[in-house]
């Protein structure tokens, strides 16, 4: 079987030869890389599948600081096709980049809630949503268990959340409606699945790519992970196109963002800044004179609490040491940068053998050759 090796005339001018791939798992030290087939010749020479290969990241990545995340787009070679093996020699440029949970090139993030069992919260509801507009990425908003509820009540969560500025997606993987609508949705992009937990994330996986625990048994065999658990983000083909990320991330959003920009992630307020300004540039929109957000939308009391958060935390960060002063960098084999305390400057370092004989030097160059010949000159050292 020919490989689907990128040619000269299919490549960015800036690429060598070699072989393209989308990162679908990380685990140490190990990369499971899916190879994109773009062009005719190589699907025919593939098929529909789309090959998986276990790669390792070249040392010159790992000494450039350069780290591997799921969803990048890298370019493989030394590829040994009957082992399944290849070495990442690049990391294109990325669109997006999150660092919880980490990954690349993501496109939306699909929050899964359920209308009951649990009964759907309208406050964590807003939390997750904050955080996921915070992203800047697209949103899709799936609700689960809408078999549980009248079509009334269905009506008017839809008419509700249209009101903050969503259109929701009611699903019931239980009697498989809304399926087909969700995965149009999905078709095409690199999609984040979250949500709290007990909502039905992992049977909703389960029904939109029937194989996933065959494929996860294959990734823990390569990887050698004795079970499928959420401890690491994972990216999963859909039937119709695109990629799912099952992730351990978002279960406990936190706000994090700059109080001027939180109103921003609330589609309602944000709105009504589309077109005018409120009168002061850093308006939080409580008590300021001629603010346009400040008003009777239905999620203003959430956003007021959110606030108090958001400075709260603020105000702890600057509280914070600066880490530089006391903190290095260092990046593991793995990437992933983490801080490391400094070392006092020369405190544990060892004189040198120059140095040394500096000092002797200085030490004796006043004194006679018989007080240089009494004195030991291995004791001092």
């Amino acid at each position: 079987m020919v490989n689907p090796f990128v040619t000269e005339e299919t490549q960015p001018a800036s690429l060598p030869a070699g072989l393209l791939g989308t990162v679908v798992a990380v685990q140490a030290n190990f990369y499971q890389v899916r190879l994109d087939l773009t062009t005719a010749v190589e699907k025919s020479q593939w098929g529909e599948t789309h090959p998986l290969l276990l790669c390792t990241r070249r040392t010159r990545l790992k000494k450039i600081g350069q780290k591997v995340m799921v969803g990048d787009q890298v370019l493989i070679e030394e590829i040994d096709l009957a082992d399944g093996r290849g070495a990442i020699a690049q990391v294109l440029p990325r669109k997006t980049e999150l660092q919880r949970p980490p990954v690349a090139n993501a496109e939306q993030i699909v929050l899964v809630f359920a209308l009951e069992e649990p009964s759907l919260d309208p406050w964590q509801l807003s939390r997750f949503l904050v955080k996921a507009e915070s992203t800047s990425l697209e949103i899709c908003l799936c609700l689960n268990k809408a078999d549980l509820i009248t079509p009334h009540q269905q009506q008017q969560w839809q008419e509700r959340l249209q009101q903050w500025g969503y259109e929701p997606v009611l699903i019931s993987v239980a009697k498989n409606t809304g399926l087909e609508q969700l995965l149009k949705r999905l078709k095409g992009k690199i999609s984040i699945l979250a949500g709290p937990s007990g909502v039905g994330k992992s049977s909703l996986i389960n029904k939109l790519i029937p194989d996933v625990e065959q494929r996860v048994n294959q990734v823990s065999g390569k990887l050698q992970r004795g079970r499928h658990t959420t401890r690491h983000v994972e990216l999963f083909q859909l039937p119709l196109g695109g990629l799912l990320a099952d992730t351990p991330g978002f279960n406990q959003p936190d706000l994090d963002c700059d109080p001027t920009e939180l109103a921003f992630y609330f589609p309602e307020a944000k709105k009504r800044l589309e077109n005018a300004h409120c009168q002061f540039n850093d308006c939080l929109h409580r008590d300021e004179p001629n603010c346009l957000v400040r008003g009777d939308w239905e999620r203003y009391e959430y956003y007021l609490k959110f606030l108090e958060e958001v400075i709260a935390f603020t105000e702890t960060v600057k509280q914070l040491p600066d880490q530089e002063s006391n903190l290095k960098l260092k990046i593991k084999d793995s990437g992933q940068e983490q801080y490391e305390p400094k070392l006092e400057s020369k405190k544990y370092r060892r004189d040198s053998r120059r140095k040394k004989h500096q000092s002797l030097h200085q030490k004796f160059e006043n004194q006679s050759l018989e007080e240089i010949e009494a004195y030991n000159v291995e004791d001092d050292w």
